[in-house]
């Protein structure tokens, strides 16, 4: 029996970020436009190091399991 992660919350704050995003696209100010290219890239930066951390925590896991014998 295993039980789905829920996300529901992490994917709403991302569509607000990017809707928020977008909206700043449109701004007058030229180092407000600058910064949601910057502010995207330190995202899928930020994604990355979460994805390498749980596969890490996954490796880890599966490890210690042999090792108990489970």
């Amino acid at each position: 029996m295993f039980i789905q992660d829920d996300h529901t919350y992490n994917d709403i704050c991302k569509r607000s970020l990017e809707q928020w995003l977008q909206d700043m696209e449109l701004h007058e100010d030229v180092v407000v436009r600058g910064g949601v290219k910057l502010c995207r890239d330190y995202m899928i930066q930020l994604e990355n190091k979460i994805q390498r951390l749980e596969d890490e925590n996954e490796l880890k896991n599966s490890y210690l399991r042999k090792m108990t014998g489970k």
